[in-house]
């Protein structure tokens, strides 16, 4: 399996976590994160959608810590200081991603993490889109495998493979769609 950090922007959006997450059900992947991400996807949930009950997305974050109880990484924060970032508040997202050997981070926010800065430490920033189309091209009955899982899930409304695929195309996931596509049967 390949320790992947998640960043708090991929954790946001219901169907584009839950996708990600289902990689890590089947043990495509270790999703890996931080409190400190998890804070970060929930404020801005929860400031964007006041719809939404707090113990809600409290739950959600629950529900990740439980299902993936080695994922929550801690002992990273020494080694925010020592790190150079465009935005000096993803720093402690490359502190995560070091301190857990992850090999991916796994953003779109990609120019926050520059290629020179990530190299030595053999980590790379890659689109969901990318991070994705990467696992299909290695393992695509296993991606297929988490697909059909995720939408099974789906029961509140249930999903059809059409409604499935425009529910991911709309999170940027073309070239994930555009495989899922050809095998709409699978899913």
């Amino acid at each position: 399996m390949i320790n992947v950090v998640y960043d708090a922007c991929v954790l946001y959006s219901a169907s584009l976590r839950d996708i990600l997450l289902w990689l890590g059900y089947v043990e495509l992947v270790c999703p890996l994160w931080s409190e400190k991400i998890h804070e970060e996807w929930m404020r801005n949930l929860l400031k964007n959608r006041p719809d939404l009950l707090p113990k809600r997305v409290e739950r959600t974050r629950q529900e990740m810590d439980t299902r993936f109880p080695n994922s929550s990484i801690r002992g990273y924060e020494p080694l925010i200081p020592v790190l150079e970032l465009p935005d000096p508040n993803d720093r402690h997202v490359l502190a995560v991603a070091i301190h857990a050997e992850a090999k991916y981070i796994v953003t779109t926010n990609l120019d926050d993490f520059p290629k020179t800065v990530l190299q030595p430490f053999g980590i790379e920033a890659v689109s969901p889109d990318d991070f994705v189309w990467r696992l299909i091209q290695k393992k695509p009955v296993r991606v297929l495998e988490a697909v059909r899982k995720h939408r099974a899930s789906l029961t509140r409304p249930p999903k059809t493979v059409e409604e499935y695929l425009a529910t991911l195309e709309k999170q940027g996931l073309a070239k994930t769609t555009a495989f899922l596509r050809e095998h709409g049967n699978d899913i």
